[in-house]
Parts: C-alpha cells; sequence; structure tokens
C-alpha cells in the first residue's frame, strides 16, 4: 500500500507514536497520505476500534473510508475505525453520555433557520442573523452566559447576554441542541467528568484529523482533551489555505502545533500533482508575502504548461462577453462544460456572468444558492418526521399543527403552548390525554375534535413505522396529502419536486440501512453540508470559498481589483485574502486566466477601480510592490540550520538583499542570514 506514495508521503504514512503534523501544500496527495496511513496502522495490527479520523464534510469522511478500506482486507476487521466529522462525533457522544448533564438522550438538533426562529422570538429588536452569530462565536470560544454577562461591557452586548440566556433554556426547556452544541456539550462533559475523560481517551489510541487549519477554538480544546492519557495525535492541513477566520477557525492551532505538543514530527507534501509548473510558479510567488506561515514551496510534476492569461476590461459587461466568448471556444474544440469554473471573492459579481451565459446559451448553475434541507416544504416535512419519532418535540410540532391548513390559528397555538409550559407537558400530551372537554374549554369545540384527528393520524404513523417502514412513506402521504399544501403555488412544480426526492431519499436510506430507524435518518441528514451537496453538470460559477477542495481543468478568476480581491477596509485581513488567492489559482489544473476591469457597476453606482496588488505578487505584472520571499521570517519562528541544528528566531533585520536573523539554538544565540537556514 505504500508503493504508490512518493518519499514525504511515506514518512507521513509510516509514523506510529507521538503527534505528526503533517503540512500538506495544495494538490499534494494528501487525502492519499492519510488514508493510507489509517490502513497502515490498521494493517501493523493496532486496533480499528482505538482509531479516531475527524474531518469536517460527510463528503471527506465517505471518501476517506472508501479510500482506507480499499487497502485492507475488510473482513479480517471485527469493528471498523470511526472515521466521521466533528459533529458526528459529538452526536454520538452525547447520545451515550448527555444524561450526565442532566438532559435527555432523545434531544432533537436544530439548524441555523430553526435557531434563527427561536431567536426571532426572544429578540424582536436585534437581526436574527446577528444574534445567532454572536451567540455561535461564544459557544466556539467556550464562553458560557455567565461569561459572557461578566465581559459585557455595555448595553448592546449585556442584551445579547440576556438573549443568549433566553435562547439557552429554551433549548433546554424544549430538549434542543444546535450544532454548536454538539461540540460544546461533548467538551463539557469531558471536563466535569475526568473519568470519562480518562475512558475517552484511553479508547481512541490514535486519533487523526483532517484540515487542521480550518480548527476553531473549541475543536482545539476538545481535541486537547481527547489526547488527554496519550500524544498520538496527527494532524493534516496547510497554513496556506487558511481562509475561514470569519467563521472562527484560527490559523494559530497550526502555527504553533509544534509548540503546543512535544516532540511533534513535521513532514511536508510538496509536490503538486494538480497544476502545471506555470501556476505553481505564480501561486508561489504571492503566498511567500505572507508572514504568518510555517513555510513550504509547491513542487510541479506536470510540467511547464501554458502561460497565465490575464484580462484587462473596460467593465464586468465586457469582461463578462469576453469568458463566454472563451467557454464557446472551448466547448467547440471538444472540452466538457463540468472542466470549467469562475470564481470571484464577492458573490455579487455573479450578476454578469450569469446575464452573459444567458444570451450565449451555456449552462451555470450557481454554486452557494439555497441548501436543499433548508427550503420551506423540507422543513416541513422534517418538522412532521421528528414528531412522528419524539411526539414531544414541542419545536417541531408547532411548526406542522398547521400545515396542511386545519384551521389551527396563531392563538389556540399559543394557549397549547402556554398550557404546556404551566403544566410542564408537551404539546402532544394535552392533545392526547386531555378529554375532548378538557380540550374544547382551552382551544374551542372545533378545534378540540380537528386535533384529537391530527394526535390519532401521528399515532397511527407511529405504529406503520414499526410495521413496515416501506410503506410508511405512502400512507404519510395519504393521510396527511402533504404535497397539496404547495401545488396552488408558483414554484408548485419544483416544491413537489422536492418532496418526491426526499421520499425517494427516505426510501433509499431504509433499503440501505435495515438496522437504522427514521430518527438516525433524521440525524443523519441534519449534519449535511454545503459541500456534500456540489454537483458537476455544467460550468460551475462560486465564490473561492465554496471552490476550496475542487479542481477544474480551466479556471478563470475574476475580480482582480484592489476592494474587491483583496477586500479592503476596516475588518479585513490580508494575509487571509492573500491565502484566499493562493487557494484560488490552485484550483487550476491546466489553464488559468486571472481578470479585472477598470469600473464595475456595484451596489448602485458604478465605481472606477485599480488592478489588485495581487498580480503584482504573483509576477504577473510589474509593480513597486519588492516584497521580497524573505520577509516571510518572523520573530518566534522555528527555524533548522545544517549545522547548529533548531532554533527559535529573536530578531529579523533586513541585510541587502536578505534578512539577518537572530537565532537561539539553545545552547547559543548567533546572527544568521536567512538564506542558510530552512523554515520549519
Amino acid at each position: 500500500m505504500l508503493s504508490t506514495l512518493n518519499e514525504s508521503q511515506q514518512k507521513a504514512a509510516k509514523h506510529i507514536d507521538g503527534p505528526l503534523l503533517i503540512l500538506a501544500g495544495a494538490g499534494s496527495g494528501k487525502t492519499k497520505t492519510i488514508t493510507t496511513r489509517l490502513a497502515y496502522l490498521i494493517s501493523i495490527g493496532i486496533d480499528p476500534a482505538s482509531i479516531l479520523t475527524l474531518t469536517f464534510t460527510n463528503k471527506a469522511a465517505t471518501e476517506m473510508r472508501e479510500r482506507a478500506f480499499s487497502l485492507i482486507d475488510i473482513t479480517k476487521i471485527s469493528y471498523p475505525p470511526m472515521l466521521c466529522t466533528f459533529h458526528k462525533f459529538g452526536l454520538l457522544f452525547l447520545k451515550f453520555n448527555i444524561t450526565k448533564l442532566g438532559r435527555k438522550n432523545n434531544f432533537v438538533i436544530i439548524d441555523s433557520d430553526d435557531k434563527k426562529k427561536i431567536l426571532k422570538t426572544l429578540d424582536k429588536e436585534t437581526t436574527t442573523s446577528i444574534l445567532a452569530s454572536e451567540i455561535s462565536k461564544f459557544k466556539n470560544s467556550i464562553m458560557s452566559v455567565e461569561d459572557v454577562k461578566a465581559s459585557a461591557t455595555d448595553k448592546y452586548y449585556l442584551n445579547l447576554a440576556n438573549v443568549y440566556e433566553k435562547y439557552e433554556n429554551y433549548l433546554i426547556e424544549n430538549n434542543l441542541v444546535d450544532f454548536d452544541d454538539l461540540l460544546l456539550l461533548t467538551y463539557k462533559l469531558l471536563v466535569q467528568d475526568k473519568e470519562l475523560a480518562k475512558q475517552t481517551s484511553q479508547r481512541y489510541q490514535y486519533i487523526m484529523v483532517d484540515e487542521y487549519q480550518d480548527t476553531n477554538e473549541l475543536q482545539y480544546m476538545l481535541l486537547k482533551k481527547l489526547c488527554e492519557s496519550h500524544n498520538n495525535l496527527c494532524v493534516v492541513g496547510d497554513d496556506d489555505q487558511s481562509i475561514y477566520g470569519w467563521r472562527g477557525a484560527t490559523i494559530k492551532n497550526i502555527l504553533t502545533f509544534g509548540e503546543t505538543f512535544e516532540n511533534v514530527n513535521i513532514v511536508k507534501l510538496e509536490h503538486n500533482y494538480r497544476s502545471t509548473d506555470t501556476i505553481l510558479l505564480h501561486a508561489n510567488a504571492l503566498i511567500e508575502h505572507n508572514r504568518d506561515r510555517l513555510g513550504k514551496k509547491l513542487i510541479g510534476t506536470k510540467g511547464k504548461g501554458d502561460s497565465i492569461n490575464l484580462y484587462e476590461s473596460s467593465d464586468e459587461n465586457h469582461e463578462a462577453r469576453k469568458i463566454a466568448d472563451d467557454i464557446l471556444s472551448l466547448v467547440n474544440s471538444g472540452e466538457s462544460l463540468n472542466d470549467i469554473a469562475i470564481i470571484f471573492r464577492v458573490n455579487a459579481l455573479s450578476r454578469a456572468l450569469e446575464e452573459a451565459f444567458v444570451r450565449a446559451k451555456i449552462n451555470y448553475k450557481l454554486v452557494g444558492g439555497m441548501k436543499f434541507y433548508e427550503r420551506a416544504e423540507i422543513k416541513d416535512l422534517i418538522a412532521y418526521f421528528r414528531v412522528i419519532t419524539n411526539a414531544n418535540d414541542n419545536f417541531s410540532i408547532k411548526r406542522i399543527i398547521n400545515k396542511p391548513k386545519r384551521g389551527i390559528g396563531k392563538t389556540t397555538i399559543e394557549k397549547l403552548d402556554l398550557e404546556s409550559h404551566k403544566k410542564q407537558r408537551s404539546v402532544f400530551s394535552i392533545i392526547k390525554e386531555y378529554t375532548p372537554e378538557e380540550l374544547a374549554s382551552l382551544v374551542g369545540k372545533k378545534n378540540s375534535r380537528t386535533l384529537k384527528v391530527f394526535m390519532a393520524s401521528i399515532e397511527d404513523l407511529q405504529d406503520i413505522l414499526k410495521e413496515g417502514r416501506m410503506q410508511f412513506i405512502d400512507i404519510f402521504e395519504d393521510t396527511f396529502d402533504f404535497k397539496t399544501t404547495y401545488s396552488k403555488l408558483i414554484d408548485a412544480e419544483d416544491r413537489i419536486a422536492n418532496i418526491d426526492e426526499f421520499y425517494g431519499y427516505l426510501r433509499d436510506f431504509f433499503k440501505e440501512n435495515l438496522d437504522l430507524g427514521l430518527d438516525d435518518f433524521l440525524n443523519e441528514i441534519s449534519l449535511e453540508s454545503a459541500a456534500d451537496t456540489i454537483s458537476n453538470e455544467s460550468i460551475s460559477l462560486m465564490s473561492i470559498h465554496a471552490a476550496k477542495g475542487l479542481e477544474f481543468k480551466h479556471l478563470f478568476i475574476i475580480g482582480l481589483e484592489e476592494g474587491f480581491f483583496p477586500l479592503t477596509g476596516d475588518g479585513s485581513d490580508l494575509e487571509e485574502e492573500r491565502r484566499l488567492g493562493y487557494v484560488a489559482m490552485t484550483r487550476a489544473k491546466d489553464k488559468l486566466t486571472l481578470s479585472y476591469v477598470h469600473s464595475r457597476f456595484y451596489k448602485g453606482r458604478r465605481t472606477q477601480l485599480t488592478k489588485s496588488r495581487f498580480l503584482t505578487e504573483a509576477g504577473l505584472i510589474k509593480g513597486s510592490l519588492t516584497i521580497q520571499k524573505n520577509e516571510a521570517f518572523k520573530k518566534d519562528d522555528i527555524v533548522k540550520h545544517k549545522l547548529f541544528g533548531m532554533g527559535r528566531v529573536l530578531n529579523v533585520q533586513k541585510a541587502g538583499k536578505d534578512l539577518k536573523l537572530k537565532i537561539n539554538f539553545g545552547s547559543s544565540t548567533r546572527d544568521i542570514l536567512s538564506s542558510f537556514v530552512e523554515k520549519l
């Protein structure tokens, strides 16, 4: 299994004990390396059940599992290794242990849309997306309500703290957890219960983490708890592709890995198997202007390739016409639409492209639209199935109690909700256990009859689900005539097609998982991510963030103007913008085109622009910027000298075209020119 790996990949795959950082450049075969390492550990007799591999998407987990299992004889494995997303691991852990926090293990996972709806009821003044984002930041920074209250310095943060407290109380009262809770509650349990932490750490003796540069503070702290009884942590990632700072990822996790854990082994994967030498030359030149990086250089394996195209256009419409003409020429020469993509830093730039492609009759897809499971009709279906699997789910029952419409208005729902809180019983229990007369006195005679019928239908479906899963879907549709709810809408055809797609997916799940139930299906789809749903049926238009992990034979990057790429102004991080540029360029396999314009119509007015500094930094045009590769060295960098060994940089000074570094080598401090040391 090791014969197909290069020397660096083999070194990483054969590493067994102790902390390992696999610094994997773009297109350097990181997935192949980490999956081979997983298979190698199993092949030398390490118990598969003691290996835990964590990813960020279900797609990555599935790919790794398939690759690893193809390298070993799985018939000899009694128990497969756990390979899943961080959040799936949290879900499974909480199912077994959340009762230690005084909460029930039949909790319901809410998504971002559910979260916003809850927050809207708690604060009608503040934008729900802001509330949701702030609370997520609190949780991923491991800040409790008390912590936020204690650190609040003004009215705004005091209000946030109060909303946070109400939100947490609502989740607990309704037995709900949000995505952040899957990790936060897991971490809290490991901190609170030392014996549980010890047992969990001893169970998973070998831990691997994919895309480590994307981890946040909470994930880092969770990993430290999981490694409490050992230091067998292997992380793979690329500091030059850390582009999610805006959602909490912290690049320091990978930059300081060698300091956080003792005796770290660092292996660099620098051979790139994706892009031509020319593309790599300019991508390397760009990223070398960053100071916060561990340092590596991609080495091509495909040959020089074509030069990079640089388009200069008067405006966005001129730019779009050029790209459309290029695409038509590619298609006429036999190229596939699937191999072509256009990416951009700012989503609004897609407008002119979309219009040009419509006129040119070029099929395209805009990656990043509304996710399947966030569509209203699908969320309603999920709420129905949640109630069928857990009738005491108040949150879901209130969503669907009048869908399809059955005359149960807002006032009736509020009365049921109030009674539920007063009696400390679920809404469903009240409907079921109250006599018709008692229920009528609460909501009226007509509503009482309607609710009793609704309750009986749910119970019938619960019984049917136990008896025969495959007939459950048809009987559910016949019982509630669910599709009719959407048949009068303008987009009825699309909505009904979505419902049929969902039914088909559930049927396949039942066929393929004979031992899993509807509740397992609901948990699985709760963990779906945008990256898992991208399909390639036409030209792809997408943001650079959406393009991460993908590759295309022909790639266009547009919007290379100051203010657009890089984004500039308050809150912008130029180094992360540069990493985005590096990620964008290394998505290209054979042909790369970069485009800038002199003006764009944006946010209501036309704006005159200057070309991006990144074009100069990448060596594509001449300019006044002369930042050299050596300026990547900075104080506290770890370096290696062929004679003096490992050392830490204490000071950096210019010395002609080079840099003079004051380095502490442990036994001595020396001034060394930067060209004589290697940055680790």
